[in-house]
């Protein structure tokens, strides 16, 4: 499996911490960056490409790392295609992919721990769509939105 991850300054050392986790893991990686600590940078730099990338199957899910990750999930969500969530627990982190097919997964650098973060990804990443009808007639409307 594929799997795009991206931070700002605010989530670039979980992001280290993900990267050699998924690398260790036996994912492959795709770095959108930021490739260094710079306060001064802006997470839709980062995140939109990451999006864009989940959008047309570039990767098959994203991870997006911002200080709280409210932000990440702002822009990502902006992304025709996207399905991102904060996720704070690890229920959700399988929900939102057997229910609502959540392919961009956000979090909080300066909120979750690394330990937390590890695991929310694996539930994150170990989780498959259902495709139940019920889903699919709420993603449908979801989809009607986007164009």
């Amino acid at each position: 499996m594929k799997i795009g991850i991206a931070a700002d300054h605010g989530g670039y050392a979980l992001k280290k911490v993900l990267h050699s986790f998924l690398v260790a893991s036996g994912y492959e990686i795709v770095d959108f960056g930021a490739y260094e600590q710079n306060d001064q940078d802006d997470y839709p730099d980062f995140v939109i490409p990451l999006a864009k990338a989940v959008a047309a199957k570039e990767v098959d899910r994203g991870i997006a790392v911002c200080g709280s990750g409210v932000g990440a999930s702002v822009v990502a969500n902006k992304v025709s295609g996207v399905r991102a969530a904060l996720i704070n627990d690890h229920f959700s982190a399988h929900q939102g992919v057997e229910d609502d097919n959540l392919n961009l997964l956000c979090l909080g650098g300066r909120v979750t721990g690394n330990m937390a973060a590890e695991e929310y990804v694996q539930a994150f990443l170990n989780a498959k769509f259902s495709g139940a009808e019920r889903h699919m007639r709420r993603l449908q409307k979801v989809h009607l939105l986007e164009k």
